[in-house]
């Protein structure tokens, strides 16, 4: 078992814990929408995904940032999931990111989606 992303505590005041499908979610999420920098002893972790939602959108940015993403989850989880597609949208000021990956240990394929606001 794993330690639940955001931290917090079960009902029996215990540090909350999750299985490894929803920590691997958890872990994707941390690094889409953490900054590079942000991380102590890990300044290039993250996509910085979040300095984009006011960009005015084009299918260049959309490429980059897919390219972008893709790279780095590949450096950062790549030993855990593979990835099948990826999709990263930007309308107004919500920022979408739509993946489908498969777990390497077990092979079972997820489709998640992340969205993130600027309010």
């Amino acid at each position: 078992m794993n330690i639940d992303y955001p931290y917090h505590f079960d009902t029996l005041g215990h540090t909350a814990r999750t299985d490894d499908e929803d920590h691997i979610r958890d872990m994707i999420e941390q690094f889409l929408f953490t900054n590079a920098g942000e991380r102590v002893n890990r300044a290039d972790f993250g996509s910085g995904l979040l300095q984009f939602v006011f960009a005015p959108n084009s299918p260049e940015l959309a490429s980059t940032l897919q390219f972008t993403v893709q790279a780095g989850l590949t450096q950062w989880l790549g030993d855990l999931i593979e990835m099948q597609s990826l999709e990263v949208t930007n309308e107004d000021a919500i920022l979408r990111v739509d993946l489908v990956y498969s777990i390497r240990r077990t092979g079972e394929v997820k489709t998640t989606s992340f969205e993130r606001s600027s309010a």
